[in-house]
């Protein structure tokens, strides 16, 4: 398991009566999760940091960052696996500078968020995402996502309701569906998910240190510039998530079949890969998902890695931000 991924890699309130209950049904009918408790955000105060959280209707407890004017185009970012919304500090401060009012959460399970021992799934994922945009009733919306993000992304926009979502952006994502079978001969073999299950279970924070400083960012190749700090911030934000819903995620990012997700995706969407991302290979990702998208766009970057976010956001955020504005 080690030697694959150190060297070829894989990877409420309504404005009145009516407007909430049409507003629930059309939620509830997408979002079946919905269907329950009304929702609540808080904050907790530790020290001089106030930090936000919002409470499901399922009772998790989602961290999320709200930064920028509230009456600006937001921009929800979707972060990968095993990480947390942290991984989008570099996006946010830059479309924050572009006058966006910027979000971004911790999936559950992961980072500040509730450590979950169920409900680690892709409709689970996209659930709370819709629960989330719902409380902060965010209309007009950018969705980014990376990786697994890009998954929790596409299913959330393929279902959200009318106005909400107004462009999407998926990078080094993962559907169509990562794994191989008879259907998807491309994939990447059962075997190697199951080699990070097993590596997981047995010594987590050594996998995200071998990830991390290897296949990830591409620091395995060759002449490549190793940033210590980004492989330290990278099992920093994959240590402080719960191990069972890592465990899980492994399923939901490898095995979940995305193609009528993206088939109903209406909105122009950005497809942005690297083609040298070891950890979700472009010729079973993007080069599927663009073909599947109504409306999609594809931009490959010779030589990027699966984490080009961060070694190369001078050039994909001025990308992005074309794409958002034209």
């Amino acid at each position: 398991m080690i030697s694959d991924l150190n060297g070829r890699g894989l990877d409420m309130t309504r404005r009145d009566m009516m407007a909430g209950l049409l507003a629930a049904s059309a939620s509830a009918a997408a979002f079946p999760s919905l269907a329950s408790a009304s929702t609540l955000t808080k904050t907790h105060q530790d020290g001089e940091n106030t930090m936000t959280f919002f409470k499901t209707k399922s009772g998790i407890e989602l961290f999320y960052k709200d930064w920028g004017p509230k009456e600006a185009q937001p921009i929800v970012f979707h972060h990968g696996w095993p990480l947390s919304a942290d991984d989008w500090d570099n996006q946010m401060l830059y479309f924050l500078d572009k006058g966006f009012r910027v979000i971004a959460h911790d999936r559950r399970g992961h980072g500040r968020s509730t450590q979950t021992d169920s409900g680690n799934d892709m409709d689970h994922y996209a659930s709370d995402v819709a629960e989330l945009t719902d409380a902060l009733d965010l209309k007009n919306a950018i969705h980014i996502g990376h990786s697994t993000g890009g998954g929790e992304a596409a299913r959330y926009v393929a279902r959200a309701k009318p106005g909400r979502v107004a462009k999407a952006v998926l990078v080094s994502a993962i559907p169509p569906i990562m794994v191989k079978t008879t259907a998807n001969p491309g994939g990447t073999p059962i075997e190697v998910f199951d080699g990070y299950r097993a590596a997981l279970a047995a010594n987590r924070a050594q996998l995200w240190l071998d990830i991390a400083s290897g296949p990830f960012y591409g620091f395995n190749r060759p002449g490549a510039k190793v940033l210590p700090g980004t492989i330290q911030n990278w099992w920093r934000q994959g240590m402080i998530g719960g191990a069972k819903a890592h465990y899980d995620c492994i399923k939901a990012f490898s095995e979940t079949d995305q193609t009528e997700d993206l088939k109903q995706i209406k909105v122009p969407t950005l497809v942005l890969h690297g083609d040298d991302d070891q950890i979700v290979p472009i010729a079973d990702a993007a080069l599927l998902s663009v073909k599947l998208l109504k409306n999609g766009e594809l931009k490959v970057y010779k030589g990027f890695p699966h984490g080009m976010l961060t070694t190369h956001a001078d050039v994909l955020n001025p990308d992005i931000l074309a794409f958002i504005k034209a």
